[in-house]
């Protein structure tokens, strides 16, 4: 039935699309004036004489552009870029194909932006794509994770109805506005008709760290005036809700920013059924079954971030002060633990988890851009984490009490990260360099009715370079990279290590709007403060939890072959991957007297194959677009003690609808489970649908969550010999969740382009070591 569905919105879209005009082909390149030097990305816009849109794109590195398959006619070409003034170019008459002269564009100081994009248009480069937001995207979009709906991009999933972006497997998304990188909460306080593009990096460089996308919102900065914006979503017959608040001034060079948010859940139908198997050294076996009752999950986060920023041509300083607090006073589970083998030998089981943080950090930037095409960044954040955490577990029969746990956690951790980049452009070229330290301490107070207190100094510095550069149709990157990390603990010595990162990016142009791209990189992960913790602390009546202090860094390798194709609304492409992590810290349990032990260690290695593809139709006549992606994930996971194999399949798909103002959406997304170690981690198995209207400064807007299920549920598993579980968790009010959204901003002042931030960051690994089932 999915098939049919699928392939009559296709046939639809083929007929909708019919073109009969004559069709012409426009190209050009875009140079410095002062030094004939290609201009990259910068924006060309292909407008009608009135200024209607008709397409946009950006230059490559040669400063090369081409418009294909153009209706014959009357133009106006617009081309801009950050720090140039912009052209105006009128094409009349022609009926053939054209290949205009030389565009040069000179310096400006200050640029106004006056281009409207009003049809979606991307380019595909070595290590990113370079959206254009459509007038109808930012019309259905009321902040930048909404128009991330809209653009549909490859790879990532995003749930408009919680505000939340995602990669299948839990890797790591960077967000930067104008090259700052920043917090999603930023995302969310953006006002999507200030969005010129979205550059998204989905094989990002060196200096991005281990992040596997990033995605850069390049945004028009008002000059004077400000703005004002609020965003409210709740379930009303649910306590949950996402709200945020942002407001904004501009004075000249100056720019003083405040965005807050706030977030609850409060539900009373949570509950796990788990099913245990224990293999002890005797040969015995036992296995229990829980089955959960209704329980109390409860939870607040907030945050707060207040900038001032100045920037003037020549360099741009900001001040950031954030501020994070996560409470959750209650994660409870009770229900009854029995011998599957007799049934009658069966106690009542509680396990209660609350935990608090608290993280203030100061972010200090500096740019300094400098002659012949070269920039100087640095950053500087101080971050301080606080974390208390408390465990209740309980065993009982009768009132009696058989085992009673009560575990006490308290972390303080403080950090310092500092980094320098330079930059500089060689004609189509560009080469950067950089170094960044990152500095932490953490002491840990661990209370389960023994003391144990932890130490901690740890320290990694990286210096790497890089190259980009382009010989006819191939364009490379060329990166080398160099770490130590260091370890210290009280009355240890700890380690020193040293790692090589290498990465070569290789992107070929094909035919057609169609490449082919092959990524190769080495990674350094050193062990976590956690894990690295010398503590034993109880799980329940027959597993304890115990850090391992010999945990040594390991190298990840990784290897990526991409294929895409672009024809007119379609779009597909096709993606393969091989990772493979030799000495990986991955969990393992082992029997120690009469207790099974949790634990982690360098194990021989883990791997994981990959293939991935998605096909995309539209937006057809700026209306309906579908984005339907399915894969296959293959892991093999080689302990010390254990081998397991797994393979999973997953499917996401993606439909929108806009029709003037109005907008409706609907997603689905199967699990993408990923499995390390003993370990598998169930992904999301949802679906949603949304519908909405939009006029001027206010949208409304409705929702439901998994309104297809009578219930949410989440899977996890271990296959370990000794103590393995398959587990079900569940909440009864995440499904057929009805959300009613409201989003109104307002904004006065003129708009210029300003220069671009270009990095930022942050310490959120709080370094403490907790426990659970």
């Amino acid at each position: 039935m999915e098939r049919k569905v699928i392939g009559i919105i296709l046939l639809v879209c083929l007929v909708m699309n019919g073109v009969f005009a004559s069709v012409i082909d426009i190209k050009g390149r875009v140079l410095y004036a002062e030094k004939r030097e290609a201009v990259e990305l910068a924006n060309v816009v292909l407008q009608t004489p009135d200024s209607v849109f008709i397409s946009g794109t950006a230059t490559n590195r040669t400063g090369d552009f081409t418009f294909d398959k153009i209706a014959s006619g009357d133009y106006r070409l617009v081309i801009s870029s950050i720090g140039y003034k912009t052209q105006y170019i009128d094409i009349k008459g022609y009926g053939k194909n054209l290949q205009l002269d030389e565009i040069l564009l000179e310096d400006d100081m200050v640029m106004l932006d006056g281009v409207t994009v009003t049809a979606s248009a991307t380019t595909s480069h070595s290590d990113r794509k370079i959206v254009f937001p459509s007038e109808s995207q930012v019309r259905a979009s009321t902040n930048g994770v909404d128009l991330l709906q809209q653009l549909m991009l490859p790879k990532i999933q995003v749930n408009p109805l919680f505000g939340e972006v995602k990669l299948p497997g839990g890797g790591e998304i960077q967000y930067r506005i104008n090259g700052v990188k920043t917090e999603i909460q930023d995302i969310i306080a953006l006002k999507p008709s200030d969005i010129i593009r979205v550059e998204y990096h989905d094989n990002p460089g060196l200096r991005y760290g281990n992040a596997e996308v990033v995605l850069d919102y390049i945004v028009r900065r008002p000059e004077t005036g400000g703005s004002f914006g609020l965003n409210l979503n709740d379930a009303p017959a649910t306590e949950w809700g996402n709200n945020y608040v942002n407001g904004k001034i501009n004075h000249k060079k100056s720019e003083f920013s405040v965005n807050y948010g706030i977030s609850h859940r409060n539900f009373y139908n949570m509950w796990r059924d788990n099913e245990e198997t224990f293999t002890f050294s005797d040969g015995s076996v036992l296995q229990r079954k829980e089955i959960g009752e209704p329980s109390h999950l409860e939870m607040r986060w907030q945050h707060l971030n207040g900038t001032y920023s100045y920037q003037d041509e020549k360099r741009i300083w900001s001040a950031t002060l954030r501020y994070y607090t996560n409470n959750m006073p209650h994660m409870d589970y009770r229900g009854t633990l029995y011998n599957v083998a007799d049934i009658s030998d069966a106690v009542y089981m509680l396990d209660k988890s609350s935990s608090k943080m608290h993280r203030p950090a100061l972010d200090l930037y500096y740019q300094q851009n400098l002659k012949k095409d070269q920039t100087l960044v640095f950053n500087l954040v101080g971050t301080y984490n606080y974390t208390d955490e408390t465990r209740f577990y309980r065993e009982s029969l009768n009132d009696k009490i058989l085992t009673d746990v009560n575990n006490l956690v308290t972390g303080k951790k403080y950090s310092l990260i500092g980094e320098a980049i330079y930059e500089k452009k060689i004609g189509a070229n560009r080469i950067s360099g950089g170094m960044k330290h990152t500095q932490s301490f953490s002491d840990n107070e661990y209370k389960n009715g023994h003391y144990y207190t932890t130490e901690m100094n740890q320290a990694q510095t990286s210096l790497y370079g890089e190259f980009k550069g382009k010989v006819k149709k191939l364009d490379y990157t060329l990166g080398i990279g160099i770490s130590r990390s260091y370890l210290g603990r009280e009355g240890d010595e700890g380690y020193e290590d040293y790692t090589f990162n290498p990465r070569l990016i290789l992107h070929y142009s094909l035919p057609g709007n169609s490449f082919i791209r092959l990524r190769g990189d080495i990674n350094n992960s050193s062990p976590s403060l956690s894990n690295l913790s010398a503590v034993e602390q109880t799980v329940d009546s027959l597993q304890i939890q115990r850090g391992n202090p010999d945990l040594k860094p390991y190298l990840q390798y990784r290897t990526e072959l991409t294929y895409e194709l672009r024809k007119g609304i379609f779009s597909g492409d096709l993606q393969g991957t091989y990772e493979h992590h030799p000495k990986a810290i991955m969990d393992e349990k082992y029997i120690d007297g009469d207790k099974i032990v949790q634990t982690w260690d360098n194990q021989k290695d883990w791997q994981r194959l990959s293939t991935r593809m998605t096909l995309r139709v539209g937006p057809v006549k700026e209306i309906v677009t579908l984005s339907v992606t399915g894969g296959i994930n293959h892991y093999i996971s080689n302990g010390n003690t254990y081998k397991h194999v797994y393979t999973n399949r997953f499917t996401d798909i993606q439909l929108n609808a806009v029709y003037k103002n109005f907008h409706t959406g609907f997603g689905l997304n199967t699990n993408w489970n990923w499995f390390y170690g003993e370990t598998l981690s169930g992904g999301e198995n949802m679906h949603y649908l949304t519908a909405g209207y939009k006029r001027g400064n206010l949208s409304l807007a409705a929702g439901m969550f998994n309104p297809f299920v009578d219930n949410y549920e989440q899977k996890s598993e271990n296959r370990s010999q000794y103590a393995s579980y398959k587990k079900s968790n569940y909440i009864k009010e995440s499904s057929r969740m009805i959300i009613l959204q409201l989003t109104y901003n307002v904004s006065f002042g003129r708009t210029f382009k300003a220069g671009q931030k270009r990095l930022n960051n942050a310490d959120d690994d709080s370094g403490v070591m907790s426990t659970g089932k």
